[in-house]
């Protein structure tokens, strides 16, 4: 079973920038892709970003140029570098791992001022 913990949201005002961090522990074989998912009220779930191990990535079309996905294999963890922030970006965002089966972490709360 693989753990994720998550870290990094909060409040910000538009425009601002924010840093989240997932990192996957447990019966880790390989890890291969990592993403990042959010879920505003009201909505459904949709991906934010993803990368593969190799470092492929893949952006929602809302946040292309604002948004950087990365991660450290090492350390099992993934990134998401999230700078000019809308209010329209307010959501839980949770952490998505892929080893073997995927694994989702309990979800950050962002939360953007106008």
């Amino acid at each position: 079973q693989v753990q994720l913990v998550e870290s990094g949201g909060g409040l910000v005002q538009a425009g601002g920038s924010l840093r989240l961090s997932c990192t996957a522990s447990g019966n880790i074989f390989s890890i291969d892709a990592m993403g990042w998912y959010r879920q505003a009220p009201g909505k459904q779930r949709m991906l934010v970003a993803s990368i593969t191990r190799f470092g492929s990535t893949n952006y929602a079309d809302s946040v292309k140029g604002r948004f950087t996905i990365s991660r450290d294999n090492a350390k099992n963890t993934v990134y998401l570098q999230m700078n000019s922030l809308k209010p329209e970006d307010t959501a839980v965002y949770y952490c998505m791992v892929v080893s073997g089966r995927t694994s989702w972490g309990q979800g950050t709360q962002v939360t953007v001022s106008s």
